[in-house]
């Protein structure tokens, strides 16, 4: 009997198959082996008990059967569908390809092969292919909702968003209950900087898909990026519940906590994230986690599973790209770059102006910036568009920036944003330059094999930390920090127009909020129970943060009025309000950074304590190199020993003050006419070693 015309065969493949929906994949497979033994040379039943064989893992014994069942039937669609599939979990995205080619020479039409076909092309960065598979697919499925999310997802790649929105519009008509299709109408938004409509459209999908994660994780995403973090905390919370095991989860659920403050369950979360970085686990992002209690190899381990992922996810459009690197004349000035979305009035364009600058008066180097973010119009963007040739590259995806960079012929390119937001590693996975190096806005390594240096100091990259970094160490002789000794302070308020009392000690702490852990805290308290009538002036946090440090305060005996909450201000205004701070208190297990030195540089005494990182070692390493030792406490308990000590001592405050304040005056620390000679001085060897082919090594300067 001919095994298609059996009245059992129907019912019997509608329950196999029903069983592979729910995940009964061993009541499937036991169901659909009896079954095969009835009929012996059914394809379908062949390939249905090899997706149960699958989603139990025995990947050989599926494929043996798809080929024996592919042999009696080669022009079974899904069995070529799932032989490719195979291929593709396997890793081997050509073979998937060349399988599903092969399928559609014998059903050229086909919309199911079109849209696989169109994903695979979509994943190998074939993306100008995968819109016309797709393109194709909807010309004979023109009702498919799935094909114009497809095409959607190539127009996206392919830089044409507006062509996007179209296409999710027709999904959505098709099918205004899809979830996939909300969510993608939320990466349309993103890409069009609609960040809180963004947000509304992935809720959208969560709301339509309630079991799905990635739907709330992505709200939360783009809930934080339009400064909602109290509704990003929650949307994160969701995702976390939903899936636990994601790392990107609960990552962006234990930063937004300790960035609002919300200690609720922190202990619990921080180790999970622990447990999770030391399984490997993917997703959790390296930036959050320099705020965790972790040590530097723990840091690179957590890098370098972030970076193998974008790596993979990068290596098909890097070796369609394929950079070749003409040489340099060998009399030619070295062109270096930079990457960064802080030219302008952020940190990293106030810390780098003045050493751009001095390296334009100097004159040996050919420096070109490569900004991702539109010129703010600032006096800071004004100054470096003088120093250096500024390429604008806001809007453009990593392939066009890394074209530019490469065009340009840059010879060293600096990342100065790392991981954090904004970050560029999509773009430096490309490799773009030859010589590529971490620097200034990422203080970790980057556990990357795109990036071939990292540029630190003895202090904070001591040889005791070696081995957690993955790059070649680059020390320069002083403080790897640099900064703007023009910066420019506008007159000092009173203290009454500042929140502060008129009378006593003002400790300060205005680093981010997230850096201020209940430990760093409860230290905090201890000082100021111990210096009567003193108050902690802080950072403005987001959402309710400075109201829940208020409680925090109360709970520990510490009178809520005794913390003073500083707004966000323009920098000449900021800088103003360190006339009234007598002592800076520093954090860990990250330091104050910017911060720290625009402290030290009004004159305000900076506490600290050297932490295990590199993170945690940017203000000892100022104040090491300014001579005053002193002020880095040896541990916790004599970090509140000399804050109470100093806080008591007015006479000693005043004598740290007038000292830095002479200091600013000529100390190398903020002397950039001799950190740019030492900057070239770097550049220029290890530009030197690659262009007569040497690989990169750890130097000291």
């Amino acid at each position: 009997m001919n095994p298609a015309a059996s009245p059992e065969r129907p019912a019997l493949l509608q329950r196999i198959a029903s069983l592979l929906h729910r995940g009964a994949s061993a009541e499937a497979r036991t169901l659909a082996a009896d079954a095969q033994r009835q009929f012996p040379a059914d394809a379908e039943l062949a390939r249905l008990h090899a997706m149960a064989l699958m989603q139990l893992g025995q990947r050989e014994e599926a494929r043996r059967l798809l080929l024996q069942a592919e042999a009696a039937a080669p022009d079974h669609v899904d069995l070529q569908r799932d032989l490719a599939a195979i291929a593709l979990d396997e890793g081997d995205r050509e073979a998937a390809v060349r399988r599903l080619r092969q399928a559609l020479q014998r059903a050229p039409e086909h919309p199911a092969l079109l849209h696989d076909l169109g994903q695979l092309l979509l994943g190998l960065g074939e993306h100008d292919k995968a819109h016309a598979a797709f393109a194709l697919a909807l010309h004979h499925a023109p009702r498919e909702p799935g094909l114009y999310l497809g095409l959607a997802a190539a127009e996206l790649e392919r830089g044409q968003v507006a062509q996007a929105a179209v296409q999710v519009g027709e999904a959505l008509r098709h099918a205004p209950r899809l979830a996939a299709a909300h969510a993608l109408h939320g990466h349309v938004l993103q890409a069009q900087g609609r960040f809180e409509d963004a947000a509304d459209a992935y809720l959208r999908a969560a709301r339509e898909a309630p079991q799905e994660p990635q739907h709330p994780l992505l709200a939360g995403q783009m809930l934080d990026e339009s400064g909602r973090l109290e509704d990003a905390a929650e949307a994160y919370a969701r995702a976390h519940a939903l899936d636990p095991a994601s790392g990107s989860a609960l990552s962006q659920l234990l930063f937004a906590r300790r960035r609002l403050c919300d200690w609720r369950g922190l202990g619990d979360l921080a180790e999970a994230l622990r447990r999770a970085v030391a399984d490997r686990r993917t997703g959790i992002a390296p930036f959050p986690f320099l705020a965790e209690d972790a040590d530097a190899g723990t840091q690179r381990r957590c890098a370098a599973v972030f970076a193998d992922a974008v790596e993979r996810r990068m290596e098909p459009l890097r070796r369609q790209l394929d950079f070749r690197y003409a040489p340099a004349a060998p009399d030619a000035a070295m062109k270096v770059g930079f990457v960064s979305n802080g030219f302008g009035e952020h940190p990293i364009g106030l810390l780098t102006v003045a050493l751009f600058e001095a390296l334009a008066r100097d004159g040996v180097l050919d420096l070109h910036l490569f900004a991702t973010v539109p010129d703010d119009g600032g006096l800071t963007r004004r100054r470096l568009a003088a120093a250096a040739t500024v390429h604008e590259g806001a809007g453009l995806d990593p392939a066009q920036l890394a074209g530019r960079i490469h065009a340009a012929g840059i010879e060293v390119l600096f990342d100065l944003r790392g991981y954090g937001a904004g970050a560029n590693a999509d773009l430096f996975e490309l490799c773009p330059a030859p010589v590529q190096v971490n620097w200034l806005a990422y203080p970790s390594t980057s556990g990357a094999p795109w990036m071939d240096y990292v540029l630190a100091d003895p202090v904070v990259l001591p040889v005791t930390l070696r081995d957690g970094f993955s790059e070649k160490v680059l020390r320069l002789p002083r403080c790897f920090q640099p900064n703007d000794p023009g910066r420019v302070t506008a007159p000092a308020p009173s203290r009454e127009a500042c929140g502060l009392p008129a009378r006593g000690v003002v400790f300060a702490c205005f680093n981010n909020s997230y850096k201020i852990n209940p430990a760093m805290f409860a230290r905090f308290m201890a000082i100021l129970q111990a210096v009567p009538g003193s108050v902690l002036w802080l950072q403005g946090g987001p959402g309710q943060a400075d109201e829940r440090l208020r409680r925090a305060a109360a709970t520990a005996q510490v009178a809520p009025a005794r913390l003073a909450f500083l707004p966000r201000l323009p920098h000449a205004d900021y800088l103003a309000r360190y006339a009234h701070v007598d002592l800076f208190l520093d954090t860990l297990p990250y330091n104050a950074h910017t911060t720290a030195v625009d402290a030290l540089w009004s004159g305000c005494p900076l506490l600290t304590c050297a932490g295990r990182t590199l993170a945690g070692r940017v203000a000892a390493s100022l104040l090491h190199h300014l001579g005053l030792p002193e002020l880095v406490a040896a541990n916790e308990d004599d970090y509140v020993e000399t804050a109470i000590a100093l806080g008591s001592d007015p006479g000693a405050l005043a004598t740290l003050r007038d000292h830095l304040l002479r200091l600013r005056e000529d100390h190398p620390l903020f002397d950039m006419r001799g950190f740019a000679v030492d900057f070239r001085r770097a550049v220029q060897a290890i530009g030197a070693r690659q262009r007569i082919g040497r690989p990169p090594i750890d130097l000291d300067f």
